[in-house]
This record gives structure tokens, C-alpha cells and sequence, in this order.
């Protein structure tokens, strides 16, 4: 039965999905800016369901911006977590652009792109996130890097963060965990690291016994004459502390 309801699920998922690109194409273009960002978190709430994963939210979202969210990273999940809790814009690995599907509602939901390989690219994107912050938006970033279990925090890298200092607004630091429903445990099933696959993490993820997404909005933050790189290891001390 197990089975049978993950594979009803993930059809229902591609469903959703294909129903979000839909309305990307032919409705965004119609809708303001607001009932965009109003129709990509409603949308990213359904598909949780659709995935039988639930959602918590604790502190305080931003109410508006601009604000830079920092949050660690653990799942391919984590966009959309975050996308349910607060609507915002992530920057992202352009490889994430590329992507079958997942890359046209990336970028329909206002993704920025950045070539993490490119040290040219990574000044751009920085600039650009400066631009969008001092135009009010609410950017999000994982700092880390990469993915990692959840359970422990790696290093994280000071170059995003300048943005928030350059156009000298706050950060906010958020605390994402995946936690068994009924128990309250921490769940490793959405884990998307190491050699993991997409499709294996997903299968994972629907399979596992009933899990929730645990968001904490920490409090906002300004640099106060910190430069990035002791910025991002305070951040990253409050994103800790939020997990407990």
C-alpha cells in the first residue's frame, strides 16, 4: 500500500508541476507582480501536500522587504519549504536552470543564477542581488554551498552575504529541519548529498513514514561595520542556535 500511495503521489506531483509551468506561461503574464508571488507560494504549499509532507513555521517572516534570508541546506525540498513559509527570490546554481521542468519553474518563480565555478560571474550575481535588494525584494541564499544532512552545519561562504552589505539592508537567518511527524525526530529521508540522485531522494521522501518541514525565522540582523566574512560566521551561529 506504501508503494502504491508514493507512486500516486509522485504522479499527482508532475501533475501539479506541469500545472505550475501552465501558469507560468500563460498566466503570469497577465497577473502583477504580487499575484505572482501570491500564486508561487500557494503553489509551492500545494505541492507539499500533494508530497504528504507537512509544514511548520515558527518566528516571524519578513513582513516585506528588502531582507536577505540565510538558511542552511539540506534537500532539493528546501526551495520549496521556504517558498511555502515566505515567498522570495533564490539565487541558485545555474546548473539548476538547466534542468528538465524543475528549471522553467525556477526560473518562472524569479530565481537568480550564478556559475559558482566563475569568480567573474560571482561578483555579477552579487551586484545584481545588491540592485534587488535596494529595490525592496526578499532574496534567500544557502550559504553553505551545497547540501549536507542537516544535522550538522558546514562552513559557511561569506561571498553572498556582501550583497546585504553592499545595499545595506538585514539578513535574517532561518533554520530548515525535516522531522518525522509523529515522533517529532529528525528525518534524513529528504537528504539530497553525496551520491544521492534526485530520483532516489525523491522516492525516499515519499516512501518514508509521514514527515514535516520545520521553518525558523530567526531574528534580522545588520552588519554593524562587520565585513562579510565575520558576518557569515555570526549567521551561521544564529542559524545553529535556531535548529536547537
Amino acid at each position: 500500500m506504501r508503494g502504491l500511495r508514493a507512486v500516486w503521489r509522485l504522479a499527482h506531483a508532475l501533475w501539479h508541476a506541469l500545472g505550475g509551468l501552465l501558469t507560468i506561461v500563460f498566466l503570469f503574464p497577465r497577473l502583477s507582480q504580487a499575484q505572482r508571488q501570491a500564486r508561487v507560494q500557494a503553489w509551492a504549499r500545494r505541492m507539499l501536500a500533494v508530497l504528504g509532507i507537512g509544514l511548520e513555521v515558527r518566528g516571524q517572516p519578513p513582513a516585506q522587504g528588502p531582507m536577505l534570508l540565510v538558511a542552511n541546506h539540506i534537500s532539493w525540498l528546501d526551495i520549496l519549504v521556504v517558498h511555502a513559509a515566505r515567498y522570495c527570490r533564490f539565487v541558485s546554481k545555474a546548473d539548476v536552470k538547466r534542468w528538465p521542468l524543475i528549471g522553467a519553474l525556477a526560473t518562472g518563480a524569479g530565481t537568480l543564477y550564478i556559475e559558482r565555478e566563475s569568480r567573474r560571474d560571482a561578483m555579477r550575481v552579487v551586484h545584481h542581488m545588491a540592485e534587488r535588494l535596494q529595490a525592496g525584494d526578499i532574496l534567500a541564499v544557502f550559504p553553505e554551498g551545497t547540501t549536507s544532512d542537516g544535522v550538522a552545519l558546514l562552513p559557511f561562504h561569506a561571498n553572498l552575504v556582501q550583497a546585504a552589505i553592499a545595499a545595506q539592508v538585514p539578513a535574517q537567518p532561518v533554520a530548515l529541519q525535516f522531522v518525522e511527524t509523529a515522533t517529532g525526530r529528525v528525518s534524513l529521508a529528504p537528504c539530497y548529498i553525496g551520491d544521492d540522485t534526485l530520483l532516489a531522494s525523491l522516492w525516499r521522501t515519499v516512501t518514508a513514514e509521514p514527515i514535516s518541514a520545520v521553518v525558523t525565522f530567526g531574528e534580522p540582523q545588520r552588519a554593524e561595520g562587520r565585513d562579510r566574512r565575520r558576518w557569515a560566521v555570526d549567521l551561521r551561529e544564529a542559524v545553529q542556535d535556531l535548529k536547537g
